[in-house]
């Protein structure tokens, strides 16, 4: 599954060294036995909690060697000053191990075996610096492999190399708290819809950036101008900012309620030799999206919505996006069903001709939105996808889902992730795309290590077919390791 502008290009990968799998699977073994040994402990309880964003994460609280009782907890906390327990280094790993069979991908319009079934690789290894309560210089490094992958294209590889590398300061004060970081880092916005990690695919979206900001308990306001980092696999530490690319802005977060928030955020994309079906030049998109999450008495609401003016060469752009998930959870029935409902528009280029370029601009989305399978790309679709999640224990989840789509416009292309349109699909056709269904599952075995399989059938419609598509199965399983 790539989600790169980029080409991929064909490679041949001998089996993974199954050592890593199997160190991995020592460490959670060994962890699950000593979290057992220690569960009557209370201390344990206040443990810093992994996080998502490693750089986000305190251990200061380990300065009291009496909280130290897991493994390795000596390098998690080590001090740099007795008399300052906010000085101190604490070093991390992720490992994550994928299994994946993808026997159609962008529905059999790229090069791929009949069944390409390959492993995929991500190790990283992070230095979190902390100078009293103030500084912070934090440093993450990765490998990132893919074995036996026909096409291997920029976000299933990264050989050795520098992935985050930022100074962070951050001063409170009675009034709020002001945070800021340059250097190379991340940005995820809300779900991920148009800004995200990118953690579907194997390579991890970074930047290279200015980012500031001012927070209180209700309101945070902050601003950026960054540079996409172009993941390269030639040689160690080749990974570079794209001097194509351009992303700024300016973003408000209202917390409304303690289960309810609201953000908006003004950014402007600058884009040389852009590519369109209907334009081609140099893109400078202007852009306004608002949202508001929250819930209430069982129900759930995630609602985005994007407008997008400016230009592409010539072109006038005028674009926009939106996107919902809702849902109901029953919290007095066994397994608390949850009944969701997601619907997604966003519109397409209505003619070739007019001097406007109505296609939306994804921007930089995550690779698992829609499902892991990398199938839909956010332009020119109508998406409606009714699911039901349940829970049978605290630490597993089920889900399945039917996701139906059309093209707004049959003038435009259907589009795969994140944004490339499929050959013969443009200027005629039926608005029908096609329906998949999705089945997926989360298993938490203990605070560091965590399991899931997803499995996706794609069922195209005429458009697709006509143009050499054809039907798709995907299937994924995933185990992930943090310390």
């Amino acid at each position: 599954m790539n989600a790169s502008h980029d080409c991929g290009r064909s490679v041949h990968s001998r089996r993974p060294s199954r050592k890593l799998a199997l160190s991995l699977a020592t460490l959670a073994l060994f962890q699950i036995d000593h979290e057992a040994a220690f569960a009557n402990d209370a201390s344990t309880q206040e443990r810093p909690s992994i996080k998502t964003d490693r750089s986000q994460e305190d251990w200061s609280l380990l300065a009291d060697p009496k909280l130290r009782t897991q493994p390795l907890d000596s390098l998690k906390y080590i001090p740099l000053f007795s008399s300052n327990p906010d000085s101190y280094i604490s070093l991390g790993l992720n490992l994550r191990e994928i299994f994946e069979v993808s026997d159609a991908p962008a529905f059999g319009t790229v090069p791929a075996n009949p069944a390409d079934s390959y492993w995929l690789q991500r190790a990283q290894f992070h230095i979190d610096v902390h100078l009293n309560e103030n500084w912070q210089l934090f440093t993450q490094f990765e490998d990132v492999r893919a074995f036996d992958k026909t096409v291997v294209g920029p976000n299933d590889a990264n050989r050795f190399d520098l992935r985050l590398a930022f100074i962070g300061y951050t001063q409170e004060t009675d009034a709020g708290t002001f945070r800021a970081r340059i250097g190379r880092q991340d940005f995820a916005f809300d779900l991920e819809r148009f800004v995200s990690l990118r953690d579907g695919p194997n390579v991890r979206q970074s930047f290279d950036a200015i980012w500031a900001g001012w927070e209180t308990e209700a309101w945070r306001f902050y601003g950026l101008v960054s540079q996409p980092v172009e993941n390269r696999d030639d040689d160690p530490f080749d990974d570079r900012s794209s001097g194509d690319v351009l992303f700024s802005g300016a973003r408000i977060e209202w917390q409304l309620s303690q289960d309810i928030e609201a953000s908006t955020y003004y950014a402007l994309y600058q884009r040389k030799d852009a590519a369109f079906l209907a334009a081609s030049g140099e893109e400078d998109r202007h852009m306004l999206n608002i949202r508001t999450a929250g819930k209430y008495a069982g129900f759930d609401w995630d609602v985005e919505a994007m407008g997008q003016v400016g230009k592409v060469g010539s072109a006038d752009v005028l674009a926009w996006a939106v996107g919902a998930r809702t849902g109901y959870t029953f919290q007095n029935i066994g397994w608390s069903p949850r009944i969701g409902l997601q619907f997604d528009m966003a519109s397409g280029d209505r003619d070739a001709d007019d001097g406007r370029l109505g296609t939306f601009n994804p921007l930089f989305p995550n690779g698992f939105y829609f499902s892991l399978g990398g199938h839909t790309g956010y332009a020119n679709l109508v998406h409606l996808k009714p699911s039901i999640t349940v829970q049978p224990s605290e630490d597993l989840t089920l889900m399945a889902g039917a996701g139906l789509l059309w093209r707004l416009t049959t003038d435009d292309a259907v589009y795969t992730m994140p944004s490339v349109p499929v050959a013969g699909t443009a200027a005629g056709g039926s608005p029908w795309t096609g329906a998949y269904a999705q089945v997926r599952a989360d298993y938490r075995f203990n605070q560091n290590l965590t399991g899931s399989v997803e499995a996706v059938h794609y069922r195209v419609g005429s458009t697709l077919r006509d143009a050499g598509g054809r039907d798709s199965n995907y299937f994924r399983a995933e185990l992930k390791f943090a310390w």
